[in-house]
C-alpha cells in the first residue's frame, strides 16, 4: 500500500474572489453608471463588502441552501450580492428584466426565494413581481434609490463581516439557479452547483478557449441574469483581469465610450450587440485601439457580420456555442481555428459530444455528418429543478436540441434547431442553412427563416431580413440557388425596420411564427 494524501480543498465559488483579492487586490471592478459616471472598486474592497453583504443576508434568516433572488443589470452591486450569496453556502436565482412581472413570479415561486434584490431602475417591475408573489418578504434595492423596496448599501455599510464563513459546505452544493430562456419552449430551471461552476471556469480560461489572463480588461456585456453571464465574473477573478461591467447601456455609443475609458481588450456579448457598436463608429468615426478581441455567442453569427465587425474595429472575433444547460460554454473557437463564422470551436477537456439520429442512437460515423446534438460533462445538466426525472439519457448524454456537424479536425458547426425545422410536403427544409446564405450577403444584417402555413405544403419557408444597405427580394432570393435545394427558396421576403429579439438577445422566432406564420 503506498502511503500519503493529498489536501482537501473543495472547489466553492468563494476561493475565486479570495484569490483574487490576495494576489490582485489592487486590480478593479468598474462600473458604468447611467450620469456618465465610471465606479471603481478594487478586488479586496469588493470582497469585503460581499462579505458584508454576507451577513446582512445572514441576519435576515438566510441559510445554507436558501434561494435569493437578483433583478439587476451588470454592476459591481451585483457582483457583490453574488458573491455574497454563493460565499454564504445560498443560492443566487438571477431574473430576467426583459420578461413580465408574471413570468418572473411563476419563476420566484417555484425558487420560493423570500428576499429579491433589485436594481434601482428595475424597482417598479420588482414590486409587480412581489405583488404576484406575496411569499417574497424583503425588497432590497442597489445600484441608487428607488421608491420601492429598501436600499441594501446602508445595511451594508452598518453590517460587520466578523464572523461571517464562507465556503462552509460541500463542492456540490447548489449555488445558482437560472432559467431558460424560453425561445423554444416553456422555461426551465437549471441548477448550478459551485463545482459544476469552478471546473466550468477554469476550463473556458484555456488558451484553446476564452484565454483571459490577468493582463486583459474584459468587457462582460452578456448579462449576469443569463446562464451566470457565460462565467466571466468567476473566470475573471480566477486570473484577476480587469472586469468591466456596462450596467444597463449597451447601445453603441455607450460601450465605444466604455471600451475607450477603460481600455478593454476582450469583450464578450451576443451579436446584434456588436452590430450596434460598428453602427455607431461607423456613423460618428471613431477608433478602439485597446479591443482585440470579441466574443461572440448566444445566436449564430451572420458570416458578413463578423467580417464587418473584424474590418472596422479591427480586431479577432472569436465564435462559440452553448446553452444554459452547459453553465453555458460548449465550445469556444480558438485563435487558430479557420476564420469562418460556422464554426463554434473544439470541445475542451470536460465536456464531449456524441452525434446520434433522431432516436438518440449514436452515428456509426462522427465526422463529417449531419446529427442531433448530444453533450456530457462536469458542467451539464442532469436534471432540471423541480422535476424527478433526468434530462439525460441512459448512458449520461443530454440531447441539446442543435442539428450538428463535426469536421474532421473535431471543429463544431451548428447547422440547425431539430424544433425550427420545417415540414413542407412531408420533407424537411432547415432553416439555418437558408439563414446563413442570405446572411452572408454584406446588405444583410440580420435574416431569420420561418415556416408560413400552406393549405397544400402544410408549411411553406418565408425570409425576415433586417438590411443595411438597398437590396432586392430578387438578389436576397438569387443566391439561394444552386446553394440550397430549389423547393426551400423562401415563397416571400418580409423586411422588417428591426428584427425582434428575445430577452437574451436571440433573434425571437416564437414572436415571428406568431405574426407572420398563419396563412
Amino acid at each position: 500500500m503506498i502511503d500519503g494524501e493529498m489536501q482537501a480543498f473543495s472547489l466553492t465559488l468563494d476561493k475565486f474572489l479570495e484569490h483574487a483579492a490576495k494576489w490582485r487586490s489592487d486590480r478593479e471592478v468598474t462600473t458604468a453608471r447611467g450620469d456618465g459616471r465610471t465606479d471603481r472598486i478594487s478586488y479586496a474592497a469588493l470582497m469585503n463588502r460581499a462579505r458584508r453583504v454576507s451577513a446582512v443576508l445572514a441576519g435576515l434568516g438566510v441559510r445554507t441552501g436558501d434561494r435569493v433572488a437578483t433583478l439587476a443589470w451588470n454592476s459591481q452591486d451585483h457582483v457583490e450580492v453574488w458573491y455574497a450569496i454563493m460565499g454564504m453556502g445560498a443560492v443566487c436565482h438571477t431574473l430576467n428584466p426583459r420578461l413580465t412581472a408574471e413570468q418572473l413570479a411563476d419563476m420566484i415561486l417555484q425558487s420560493e426565494a423570500r428576499i429579491l434584490i433589485a436594481s434601482a431602475d428595475l424597482a417598479p417591475l420588482a414590486a409587480e413581481v412581489q405583488a404576484f408573489a406575496p411569499h417574497v418578504a424583503r425588497l432590497l434595492i442597489i445600484d441608487g434609490e428607488a421608491a420601492e423596496g429598501e436600499a441594501l448599501a446602508p445595511l451594508v455599510d452598518d453590517a460587520d463581516a466578523v464572523g461571517v464563513v464562507w465556503g462552509d459546505f460541500d463542492e456540490t452544493a447548489p449555488c445558482g439557479l437560472c432559467f431558460t430562456s424560453g425561445t423554444t419552449g416553456a422555461p426551465k430551471g437549471v441548477t448550478y452547483t459551485h463545482r459544476s461552476s469552478y471546473l466550468h471556469a477554469l476550463r473556458v480560461l484555456q488558451v484553446d478557449s476564452l484565454a483571459i489572463s490577468g493582463a486583459d480588461a474584459v468587457l462582460a456585456v452578456v448579462p449576469m441574469f443569463h446562464a451566470n453571464a457565460w462565467g466571466l465574473p468567476f473566470a475573471a477573478t480566477a486570473v484577476g483581469a480587469k472586469l468591466v461591467l456596462p450596467g444597463r447601456h449597451m447601445d453603441g455609443a455607450s460601450l465605444a465610450r466604455l471600451i475607450a475609458e477603460e481600455e478593454v481588450t476582450v469583450a464578450v456579448g451576443v451579436p446584434t450587440v456588436w452590430l450596434g457598436l460598428v453602427e455607431h463608429l461607423e456613423a460618428t468615426g471613431g477608433e478602439l485601439p485597446s479591443l482585440k478581441r470579441i466574443v461572440v455567442g448566444g445566436a449564430p453569427t451572420a458570416p458578413a457580420l463578423m467580417e464587418r465587425i473584424e474590418r472596422r474595429l479591427g480586431v479577432t472575433v472569436q465564435t462559440t456555442w452553448g446553452m444554459t444547460e452547459l453553465s453555458p460554454v460548449g465550445t469556444v473557437a480558438p485563435l487558430s481555428a479557420p476564420r469562418e463564422a460556422a464554426i463554434s470551436g473544439r470541445p475542451a477537456v470536460g465536456v464531449d459530444f456524441l452525434l446520434t439520429d433522431a432516436d438518440g442512437v449514436a452515428l456509426a460515423e462522427q465526422r463529417d455528418v449531419e446529427g442531433h446534438l448530444r453533450v456530457k460533462g462536469a458542467a451539464v445538466i442532469e436534471r432540471y429543478f423541480g422535476c424527478d426525472t433526468p434530462a439525460t439519457d441512459a448512458g449520461g448524454w443530454f440531447a441539446t436540441g442543435d442539428l450538428a456537424r463535426i469536421d474532421r479536425e473535431g471543429n463544431l458547426m451548428i447547422t440547425g434547431r431539430a424544433k425550427d425545422l420545417i415540414k413542407s410536403g412531408g420533407e424537411w427544409i432547415n432553416p439555418a442553412e437558408i439563414e446563413a446564405v442570405v446572411g452572408a450577403l454584406p446588405e444583410v444584417s440580420l435574416a431569420a427563416v420561418i415556416g408560413r402555413a400552406h393549405d397544400r405544403w402544410g408549411e411553406r419557408p418565408i425570409l425576415l431580413v433586417e438590411v443595411q444597405a438597398e437590396v432586392s427580394d430578387e438578389t436576397l432570393l438569387a443566391c439561394l440557388k444552386g446553394r440550397v435545394a430549389s423547393w426551400w427558396i423562401p415563397d416571400a421576403v418580409v423586411r422588417l425596420t428591426r428584427m425582434p429579439l428575445a430577452a437574451t438577445g436571440k433573434i425571437d422566432k416564437i414572436r415571428l411564427r406568431s405574426e407572420y406564420g398563419g396563412n
